[in-house]
């Protein structure tokens, strides 16, 4: 008989790190970052004003937080592979009807944009919560983040430029390509798909409604999700309205793209959350963080459009607070979800994303009727001082 020495050796898979889950995030945000401030600026284009816009965007949003709740349902038991593939595949073809510059392919591209951006945050959450440890999240999200910022740093201030000067189709086209290139990435690198309490690798079926209300009866998951869902109001209404009041106040658009393009060079910073957050603990960084964020967004929306690049230089400063809140922000849930509810839960927390998208929109879709755009800045920045409060007064300390 064959000794056992001899048998041919079965490789094993290897367990992904850190830096494996932030090279396919800054592919994939490089891929976003590319038409995320031509969206804006191309539906302002279209329908003519700010206020048309915020009416488009929380109508969009709202179909998106729907489709969103509906994903896991609507993807069965399928393999977490093919699901991450079927998100790229969506923004790819986000970007074809995008690039045909008309208002019902504006409203699709915005709908398969957000819905595969949707279907991959859900999809990659729980890779990583399968290949790292709830001690290493300190570590591992802001260097995700941090990694992400040269992405950022590039893509919206490119994408805007290859709108102004190529048309529609420039900015699309490079995202096309980088979809593709993020598809290749990611089967090359094959993450092995743990098996548990959850069948191997598959999304499972089950009743969102239920879920929304499991997710409720848990107060640490609703102070996690109040935390996500305020950091994530600043980048929206900073993405959607910041270019737009630099239009407004006379600015070329590439001054729009410019700006995005900065605050995401802050995003370096997010490793010193982290480090911050093991010194002084996440409440205390959390909580400071939402304190400067909002008294810059006030400064912004005071200084307005009569005061444009000043009102740049205090969105800038609040974007180096949200960037500290990325990098710190998602950690209460993280450490909150209990294993056997990680697939259920992360699909309900994912949309804060959707309702920060909503909710800021249909407001300031009213109040643009007959305030000026810098006023929903202020509303923001009373908002997340709100946030700030709830999150230092609520908290553990021991986080």
């Amino acid at each position: 008989m064959a000794s056992e020495s001899s048998l041919p050796a079965v490789p094993m898979p290897r367990k992904a790190g850190a830096y494996t889950f932030a090279a396919i995030f800054a592919v994939e945000s490089f891929a976003r970052a590319l038409n995320s401030t031509v969206v804006s600026l191309q539906a302002y284009d279209i329908l003519g004003t700010s206020q048309k816009v915020s009416v488009l965007s929380s109508t969009m949003s709202l179909i998106v937080l729907i489709t969103t709740l509906l994903l896991p349902q609507v993807l069965g038991r399928l393999r977490r592979r093919w699901a991450y593939t079927l998100g790229v595949l969506l923004l790819m073809l986000a970007s074809f009807a995008l690039a045909t510059h008309v208002l019902l392919g504006q409203a699709a591209g915005m709908w398969l944009r957000n819905t595969g951006a949707a279907v991959m945050n859900i999809t990659l959450s729980l890779y990583i919560l399968d290949h790292i440890k709830r001690t290493d999240l300190a570590r591992s999200e802001p260097l995700r983040l941090s990694l992400s910022t040269f992405s950022w740093m590039i893509g919206p201030a490119l994408g805007v430029w290859l709108y102004v000067g190529f048309g529609p189709w420039g900015p699309q086209l490079a995202v096309i390509a980088t979809t593709l290139t993020l598809l290749a990435l990611f089967w090359y690198l094959r993450l092995h798909d743990h098996s548990g309490v959850m069948p191997q690798g598959n999304l499972q079926k089950f009743n969102p409604l239920r879920n929304v209300k499991r997710f409720i009866d848990q107060p640490r998951l609703r102070l996690a999700w109040a935390i996500a869902f305020g950091r994530s109001c600043f980048w929206t209404t900073f993405f959607i309205y910041g270019p737009l009041m630099v239009v407004e106040s006379g600015l070329p658009k590439n001054v729009g793209g410019v700006m995005i393009s900065a605050s995401q060079a802050v995003l370096l910073s997010a490793w010193f959350s982290g480090k911050f957050a093991r010194q002084y603990g996440v409440r205390s960084v959390i909580a400071a963080s939402f304190a400067l964020a909002s008294v810059a967004s006030v400064a912004a929306g005071i200084a307005g459009t009569e005061a444009p690049y000043v009102a740049i230089g205090f969105l800038l400063l609040g974007s180096l607070a949200a960037s500290w809140l990325d990098g710190v922000g998602g950690i209460p849930f993280l450490r909150a979800v209990r294993h056997r509810e990680r697939q259920q839960m992360t699909a309900v927390y994912r949309s804060y994303i959707d309702f920060s998208e909503l909710i800021p929109s249909f407001i300031f879709a009213f109040v643009l009727i007959w305030m000026p755009i810098g006023t929903v800045f202020i509303i923001l920045g009373l908002a997340l001082a709100g946030l700030g409060i709830l999150s230092w007064r609520h908290l553990p300390r021991s986080l």
